[in-house]
């Protein structure tokens, strides 16, 4: 009579449930770490910046945790790398170099006088930020951390951004209601484009072929050809049951497929869904109070938006175009940065 094996496949059994396991575990543990996104706010009147997990909660978000940082932060990105968090600390003249994970002041940049929006270059080298008091634009050197080199622009300019071809870096002067176009390669200004009243933000197309222009006094947005530097269309907006007055434009975003702008309408309190291809507007989606600037998670899932007269922070479905999540910042929500 031979032995029984049974033993055997009884062991077999349970290394192999246990492989499995582990296996699903890490399956698990990888899917949560891919919806799992930390976001960062800039209060402005509050002096502090909001950290927002939104793996938590369901994925809807919630605040983790409030940092001090200096005087009326405004502008908020990252670094090209995710290493270092910037803030630009308008009312202190300089921008902030802030360690992601947990908040602490890592060097204070040089920034010229009230810096407001800012853009970190897509070389990673530089950070072009917009000096509203002092009519210019300065490019800091993050590794040096000095100012590189310094152009005038118009009044009051707010706006920044660079061209995806690294050839261009746009400045919006609210005063003067003009984009300067830079020339990186002299740091020259060589075009001025007209825009509709107050000219708050610029944003390019993934392909540098258009630039959207938010005026926001006017209520509207420009699209600007890239190749001609004149605008080829305007867009208006009605949110039903708003008032033209409370329509005011700010920040603008593309979804990663680059199909559908999204739109920050200030005082109208909601955003609006612009498909980028015809520029109609596909619908508007309610938010909190005064809306300023927004971003859109990497993988198209959700919008961010910094809603700075309620102190609130609404996140966007942005599939079924509704409200999923709004969570409590500090005082004067105003910029929003997505983590790497």
């Amino acid at each position: 009579m031979k032995p029984t094996r049974r033993p055997a496949r009884i062991a077999w059994q349970r290394r192999t449930a246990t492989l499995l396991g582990a296996m699903l575990t890490a399956v698990i543990a990888a899917a949560t770490a891919a919806t799992a996104q930390t976001v960062y706010v800039s209060n402005e009147r509050g002096n502090t910046v909001t950290v927002i997990d939104l793996g938590a909660d369901g994925g809807n978000g919630r605040a983790v945790a409030q940092w001090a940082v200096g005087k009326r932060p405004r502008g908020i990105t990252l670094t090209r790398d995710g290493a270092t968090l910037l803030v630009a600390a308008s009312a202190d003249n300089a921008v902030e170099m802030r360690n992601p994970a947990n908040g602490a002041l890592v060097a204070t940049l040089p920034s010229g006088a009230d810096p407001e929006q800012f853009f970190a270059s897509y070389d990673g080298s530089l950070l072009f930020a917009a000096n509203e008091d002092n009519a210019a634009v300065t490019a800091i050197d993050l590794k040096t951390r000095r100012v590189a080199w310094q152009v005038p622009v118009g009044d009051e300019p707010e706006g920044v951004a660079q061209s995806p071809d690294g050839k261009w870096l746009l400045v919006t002067s609210e005063e003067d209601n003009t984009v300067a176009w830079i020339d990186l390669a002299t740091r020259a200004v060589v075009h001025e484009t007209e825009t509709d009243a107050r000219p708050r933000h610029v944003e390019f197309t993934a392909d540098g072929a258009q630039v959207w222009v938010a005026a926001e006094m006017a209520g509207t947005v420009h699209v600007v050809d890239v190749a001609t530097r004149e605008v080829v269309d305007t867009i208006h907006f009605a949110p039903p049951g708003i008032p033209d007055y409370k329509v005011m434009p700010c920040g603008i975003r593309f979804t990663p497929d680059g199909r559908t702008a999204i739109v920050a309408l200030g005082r109208a309190d909601a955003v609006a869904f612009v498909d980028v291809q015809s520029r109609r507007i596909s619908g508007y989606v309610p938010v909190g109070e005064r809306p300023w600037h927004l971003a859109i998670l990497p993988d198209g899932s959700r919008a961010v938006v910094a809603n700075g007269a309620s102190d609130t922070v609404s996140v966007i479905d942005i599939a079924t175009r509704r409200v999923v999540g709004t969570i409590a910042a500090g005082a004067g929500p105003w910029g929003v940065a997505i983590g790497k």
